[in-house]
């Protein structure tokens, strides 16, 4: 189990993410420069963790703090030997471009980057091939900027709900299943960066990862934890007991 501590190309403190122990930690000595070239040096090393992980085990969990880590769990499966397709799970469509965000924030390129959007910042660098848009799945967007709408109307990636997510019309072939949890309803894990109403609930989100586990071409699940610190002991506990059932369910 690989863990990259970081939100973008900033150190998170140890406890927003909370499981720390039988993990690989990825912290390398980052460069002075942009946030670009950071996140590089960052995915370079968490990627060649990933890949080795993958070799040896068949498969890899990996955990971080943001939904852009994606990007090296894309390519250390494709340094493994693999040619995965993605399975997206998250609130947001994070299909945004530089040009077409009104909020400047990264993560909202996160899917987007995965199919070779501006690809000299992060996939030409780290050798990563583009995943096709009709060998992406995104399940369970429901907060979506205009753009991105517009964006969505007229592209080949596959949209499902939690609920109704039909494991036989995945793509075929090897899978990496990106978990994003601000996809689970906020009333159930409070504290989230974006948090967006109206969602399903965590076993719900469970139990449909459970099913695309189930096929066994999964090589990696991804999991993102973009929430806020907390203090509060029960927040806290059901963090910790998402993270558990997720990584346990793999």
């Amino acid at each position: 189990m690989i863990l990259v501590p970081y939100h973008q190309d900033e150190r998170l403190a140890d406890d927003l993410l909370p499981l720390t122990t039988g993990v690989r930690l990825i912290e390398p000595a980052l460069p002075d420069g942009d946030v670009w070239s950071r996140m590089v040096t960052l995915h370079a090393a968490a990627a060649d963790a990933i890949a080795a992980e993958i070799r040896a085990d068949g498969d890899t969990i990996v955990l971080s703090g943001d939904c852009l880590v994606a990007m090296a769990t894309l390519a250390g499966a494709q340094r493994a030997g693999h040619d995965p397709a993605i399975v997206w799970f998250d609130a947001h469509g994070d299909v945004h471009t530089l040009e077409s965000s009104s909020s400047g924030y990264l993560g909202g390129l996160s899917l987007r980057l995965l199919q070779g959007a501006h690809a000299d910042r992060l996939a030409t660098p780290l050798g990563v091939r583009p995943i096709s848009e009709n060998r992406s799945v995104l399940v369970g967007a429901r907060d979506l900027d205009p753009a991105e709408a517009d964006f969505l109307r007229t592209s080949a990636i596959a949209r499902f709900g939690v609920a109704d997510l039909d494991v036989a019309k995945l793509p075929d072939g090897p899978l990496i299943v990106h978990v994003d949890v601000d996809v689970i309803d906020p009333s159930e894990l409070p504290g989230l960066l974006f948090a967006a109403p109206g969602g399903p609930s965590a076993a719900d989100v469970l139990q449909a990862v459970r099913r695309i586990l189930d096929t066994n071409r999964v090589v990696a699940l991804d999991v993102a934890c973009p929430w806020h610190p907390t203090t509060d002991p029960a927040v806290q506990q059901d963090r910790a007991a998402l993270i558990e059932d997720l990584t346990r369910a793999f």
